[in-house]
């Protein structure tokens, strides 16, 4: 472990800033404590664009509430099963005409290499 040194400082560190009290010599620099007209318009400004996002924002949501309860009240008919799922079936019904495809080719594929040796692989 290295052994620091009191005041020392170290590569890549500066020394703490030594804060003094102003003195008369050097009178401190008076800061404003209000804002000015152009901070207080701007905020204003600010404060109208939020309220305008938040009630764009509320009734975005109140529509969507509106129409999640039109959709529960018309979701009352009864659909067949059969209709429902219909898609169902017909993904079913395409992967097994893929299925089938390609296992024709593959056995083509092996008549041609294999049986009749019509290509040659070293």
């Amino acid at each position: 472990m290295v052994k620091r040194a009191r005041g020392s400082v170290r590569p890549g560190q500066r020394r703490a800033i030594d804060r003094r009290p102003a003195t008369p010599a050097t009178p401190a620099t008076a800061r404003p404590t209000g804002l000015s007209e152009a901070e207080l318009a701007r905020a204003a400004e600010l404060e109208q664009q939020l309220l305008a996002e938040e009630r764009a924002a509320e009734t975005a949501r109140r529509r969507t509430t509106e129409r999640a309860s039109t959709r529960e009240l018309g979701a009352t008919k009864v659909i067949p099963f059969e209709d429902e799922y219909a898609y169902v079936s017909r993904d079913l019904k395409d992967i097994a005409r893929i299925a089938a495809l390609l296992f024709a080719i593959l056995f083509a594929l092996y008549l041609i290499i294999d049986v009749f040796d019509v290509v040659k692989i070293a």
